[in-house]
């Protein structure tokens, strides 16, 4: 590997399955990018082999894409940085990286969920953190890490404040076989990510126990209903959730067996434990922690999602899914443009 700091580079924080998939897209457009990994992850290993075989098995990497284990010396070669890891470690990972910015450097996340602890997004995290003199973004949307390493056609948004840094990494993103869309509204792009994770959860229970495709469709609409109601709650844009980052994700997430949370739905329905799900998946499943975090700011938020309860109940509380769906159907009856229905 040449030195990073003869070029500008991209940087990917995060060697996992989509923080590689995320390395490969911005080499393949032809850009300098270099993937952070931890001392765990063999950053030294993934490079000589050109793939990452653990996460990502089988997506050679492109000859611009570098794996490194210098956290240092990447972010001395990178004016946008994408940090791809877990939401529970994305306050630590962004204080690491503080100190060895660049003065000029750009930073996004493709970090979905709310911070457990202080209920804040991904956002006010970064914001919290890395102070308000950086241009920040968020890259969400309808993507399974697989198949964009594999190269398959992809749509996904990438959201900023600064219209120009949107567009910037948009651009960086799209090639033949991706497309990036750009948006203002980072808050509705976070939520919509942080909620389908809970929700797809729900419908693997659904699937899992049997109870059919009328089931699943009721609880995308209805859930797609609570996300909304949420993100409206907390500034967000009513008509993002009927694009990519909304609607988009949560029908892809409950709808594939390539999603963690959706399979950890699947294993719940079949009698085993969160333990052993996680087990048996091999990777955060985001979901879990995202139901006591969406169940705890939409208490303080006094926003009602019937859906989600039912699914923290089941997650924290030991609910049986069979109770969690009677009571859901024995609920009032409204209407279903009610604000509470």
């Amino acid at each position: 590997m040449s030195d990073p700091a003869a070029a500008e580079a991209i940087a990917v924080i995060g060697a996992g399955s989509w923080g590689t998939a995320l390395a490969i897209q911005f080499a393949r457009t032809g850009r300098t990018t270099l993937l952070w990994g931890r001392a765990e992850d063999d950053p030294a290993g993934l490079d000589s082999a050109r793939e990452n075989a653990r996460y990502l098995p089988g997506a050679r990497f492109p000859d611009p894409l570098h794996a490194a284990g210098d956290l240092a010396k990447v972010l001395a070669a990178a004016r946008i940085v994408v940090v791809a890891v877990p939401s529970h470690a994305l306050r630590q990972v962004l204080s690491d990286m503080k100190p060895l910015l660049r003065p000029d450097a750009r930073v996004a996340w493709a970090t979905k969920g709310f911070e457990l602890e202080t209920g804040k997004l991904p956002h006010q995290v970064a914001r919290e953190v890395l102070g308000s003199g950086r241009a920040l973004a968020v890259l969400s949307g309808p993507t399974f890490a697989r198949e964009v390493g594999m190269g398959l056609p992809t749509a996904m948004t990438v959201a900023a404040t600064d219209p120009d840094y949107a567009r910037q990494l948009a651009e960086s993103l799209s090639g033949d076989n991706f497309r990036a869309y750009t948006s203002s509204d980072i808050v509705g792009v976070e939520v919509g990510g942080a909620v389908k994770n809970v929700l797809a959860i729900g419908a693997g229970i659904c699937d899992g126990l049997g109870f059919g495709a009328n089931t699943r469709i009721a609880l995308i609409t209805r859930g797609l209903v609570e996300m909304t109601r949420l993100g409206v709650a907390l500034g967000a844009d009513s008509s993002t959730f009927m694009g990519l980052a909304g609607m988009g994700d949560l029908v892809l997430t409950c709808t594939d067996d390539q999603s963690r949370n959706r399979r950890m739905g699947l294993a719940l329905a079949a009698g085993k434990s969160i333990k052993d799900a996680e087990a048996e998946i091999q990777q955060v499943v985001e979901g879990v922690l995202a139901a006591e975090a969406v169940h705890r700011v939409s208490r303080r938020a006094e926003v009602e999602m019937p859906i989600c309860e039912q699914i923290y109940r089941i997650l924290y509380e030991g609910a049986e899914p069979q109770a969690a769906v009677a009571a859901l159907m024995k609920r009032e009856l409204k209407s279903e443009f009610a604000p509470d229905a």
